[in-house]
């Protein structure tokens, strides 16, 4: 059986909204604060100061006369607050992520409860110090006889509350086998093209609601901060982020899907997106078209149903390289969306012959284990040693 969390939302009472807000405020005040405390211990000691002694701190910080109010929410999102912030500043030491930032109170907030924290009586969930059971909206049916293990709580910024509820799942089962494979290059006209010359456009979500979201920003532009006024309209605002998500979502969602269920195995560019953003002509359109949810979502489905996914080295000429004789040409601007092989003289479509490249390299990585890597990087070297000027 694999962990699966199923969110829905709900609607709390004014005394459950209540003590979730004032939860979520704790959290974020002794995330904040334990994230200071490391900040300064390596600064001023070189210290590197882990979750044990941040837990012990956060014992003394309930004992403070001003910060008593601590005691009066449950003890274990404080304390899974700590232990993520433990593993994001091991992500960061492991250069996978940027250092921690601090929690802002307008992002909204959430609040993690494991079993020891939150009761689940027949279909109803009970959370510490709640008398009355969660009103949840019950999109979809939990697995039967299943117990959640961790429950989550999050609040958005546009002020609509979510719970996360974490269950083995049985009926997560591989697929029926299909034969097929696919190679898929990413792009921002089509958001997908396919190995079998099949083009995915990309719904553009964010240009669809620009101009709502334009005349909401200006709106809040023009409120004095501080007041109502201003609350209510960022929360316009972030209404309309949130129906840009949410259909965002939606959409990979069911793309993803869809390809997991008819292919037995998937080739996909790992792309460093995160540098490529930085490209400010492109940043925007890269962003709403969210190529890395893209390359998130079919990494765990795959999993799930006993398909393969294969990611081709980002230095993987896939857009340059003629799939007809392999000859790699040495420039191929963006604007150029179709061109001919001056070797072999076949005519390509940049995007098919890119993705039919990856499946080939897919299949070969599949078959044998072969790298696409060292070849390139043999290339680069030939090309620089060309470049290099004569003594």
């Amino acid at each position: 059986m694999r962990e699966r969390a199923y969110r829905f939302r709900f609607y709390p009472t004014p005394s459950q909204e209540n003590l979730l807000r004032r939860t979520m405020g704790c959290v974020r005040l002794v995330y904040n604060k334990a994230l200071t405390v490391r900040t300064e211990g390596w600064y001023e000691k070189q210290e590197r100061i882990g979750y044990s002694q941040t837990s012990s701190l956060l014992t003394e910080w309930k004992k403070q006369e001003d910060l008593d109010f601590l005691s009066e929410v449950s003890c274990v999102p404080l304390q899974q607050c700590l232990r993520h912030l433990q593993t994001a500043f091991t992500n960061f030491w492991a250069k996978r992520a940027k250092y921690p930032n601090f929690k802002k109170k307008r992002n909204g907030g959430s609040a993690e409860f494991t079993k020891s924290a939150f009761k689940w009586r027949e279909g109803k969930l009970f959370l510490a110090k709640c008398k009355e059971s969660l009103n949840i909206v019950w999109s979809r049916f939990l697995p039967q006889d299943s117990q959640p293990s961790t429950v989550t709580i999050k609040l958005d910024p546009s002020g609509r509350w979510f719970v996360s509820i974490l269950v083995k799942d049985s009926s997560i089962k591989p697929l029926p086998k299909t034969g097929k494979k696919i190679g898929i290059d990413v792009g921002v006209t089509s958001l997908i093209t396919s190995s079998n010359g099949e083009k995915v456009a990309n719904p553009k979500q964010f240009n669809r609601l620009y101009k709502k979201l334009k005349r909401k920003q200006k709106a809040l532009s023009r409120k004095t901060k501080g007041s109502n006024n201003r609350y209510q309209a960022c929360l316009e605002v972030a209404k309309v982020y949130a129906q840009i998500k949410d259909a965002r979502t939606d959409f990979l969602h069911k793309l993803t899907t869809k390809l997991v269920r008819e292919n037995d195995l998937i080739a996909i560019e790992d792309l460093a997106i995160r540098n490529i953003v930085r490209n400010h002509k492109l940043a925007r359109a890269i962003s709403d078209a969210s190529w890395g949810e893209f390359n998130r979502q079919p990494e765990y489905k795959c999993e799930w149903y006993g398909k393969e996914l294969i990611k081709i080295d980002r230095y993987f000429p896939s857009s340059k390289r003629c799939g007809n004789c392999g000859h790699i040409v040495e420039k191929l601007p963006l604007n150029i969306r179709e061109w001919e092989c001056p070797k072999c003289g076949t005519n390509h479509d940049r995007d098919i012959n890119a993705s039919q490249n990856i499946l080939a390299a897919g299949q070969a990585v599949s078959v044998c284990g072969a790298s696409v890597r060292p070849e390139e990087s043999k290339s680069r070297k030939a090309t620089a040693l060309k470049q290099k000027p004569k003594s």
